[in-house]
């Protein structure tokens, strides 16, 4: 049997920020973010030589005009929605993954206007041009040089709300995938819809369901299919301990609402307060496509400037999970295989 290897990454990351606000009257407020996303690690394998990453871009920059119910947001930014937590169907714009404690994640290039009503309903329409890497959940990126567009309407409904999302661009496949230009055109229409909802209902319900269209008459390519339902609730015991589950499906149906097989995962997450600093927290994954199990365990301190985190894991080393696929931290992967990591983080 080969030997096992062993790997550490020691890092560090800055965001600095520069934000600005003011009133151009009485009604309206003008204010804009701007911040860096500055990174270094330097890498140790025990069969490799050392290795270095080092990287700084734009994580936002956006300048935005607002009144009391409305608001109209240009540049780069972050966009999400939706009412799952651990699998999202609507992560379209975000790779934002729920076990990283800092929540890190590209923004798009885009234009967002959202209007609030009086009954909290509200609607919600972009543009986005120049993301030509793939973002969210997608796997082929954007066609160059093209616009995408959508919205989403998210009205009140009993003790809960429900929303409606579409969004339209061109995939280019061709990045993706290198076969005959007969089967795969440059530039594919693709339409995605959506569908979510989120109650009170003594426990917080909540599903999630997403249907992507690609124009192309290719088997396994023309529909993608992603649905989650899931709940949670803060028991009486102690200081409160919070439970979240979601079950989460997708799949590729050769027609929108036909049978396939495909991905299903489950997913348990835990957390309890120790007291006014400590806290801790737990992530269970269960792939049941390939009976695979996924575990995740935080434990948290908190001071005025300083957060410390320790996060222990034990995976499988190819890491099949949706949100180990697409995480935001630097690296494919940080958490493939079995591991530590030690995170301190100052806020100024």
């Amino acid at each position: 049997m080969p030997e096992r290897s062993f790997i550490s990454q020691t890092g560090a990351r800055y965001i600095p920020e520069l934000a600005a606000a003011g009133r151009i009257d009485s009604t309206l407020a003008l204010d804009m973010d701007l911040s860096l996303n500055c990174y270094a690690a330097q890498n140790f394998h025990a069969l490799s030589p050392l290795s270095s990453d080092i990287s700084m871009k734009p994580y936002r920059a956006w300048l935005r005009l607002s009144s009391s119910n409305f608001e109209l947001r240009g540049g780069l930014q972050k966009i999400n929605f939706g009412s799952a937590t651990l699998f999202r169907p609507l992560m379209w714009f975000d790779k934002v993954d729920p076990r990283d404690p800092l929540q890190l994640t590209d923004g798009v290039y885009g234009l967002l206007a959202r209007y609030y009503f009086l009954d909290n309903a509200n609607v919600w329409l972009w543009a986005l041009y120049g993301n030509n890497e793939t973002k969210g959940l997608e796997t082929v990126p954007t066609t160059e040089h093209t616009v995408e567009y959508g919205g989403r309407v998210q009205t009140p409904l009993w003790t809960g709300e429900l929303g409606a999302t579409y969004h339209h661009r061109q995939a280019d496949f061709l990045k993706q995938v290198r076969i005959d230009l007969y089967y795969w055109p440059p530039s594919v229409p693709e339409d995605r819809f959506a569908l979510d909802g989120k109650w009170d209902i003594g426990i917080g319900a909540w599903f999630e369901a997403a249907l992507t269209h690609d124009q192309i008459e290719v088997p396994g390519f023309k529909y993608q299919r992603q649905w989650t339902v899931g709940a949670d609730y803060t028991f009486d015991l102690g200081n409160g301990l919070t439970a979240l589950t979601e079950y989460f499906r997708a799949d590729n149906p050769e027609l929108p609402f036909g049978p396939a097989r495909g991905l299903r995962f489950s997913a348990l997450s835990l957390n309890y307060p120790l007291g006014v600093i400590d806290r801790i927290s737990g992530i269970l994954y269960r792939d049941w496509t390939n009976l695979a199990w996924y575990r995740l365990v935080t434990w948290q301190r908190t001071y005025d400037n300083w957060i410390i985190y320790i996060l222990g894991f034990w995976n499988p080393t190819d890491a099949r999970t949706l949100q180990g696929q697409i995480s935001g931290q630097a690296g494919s992967n940080p958490y493939a295989g079995s591991g530590v990591q030690i995170m301190v983080v100052f806020n100024h």
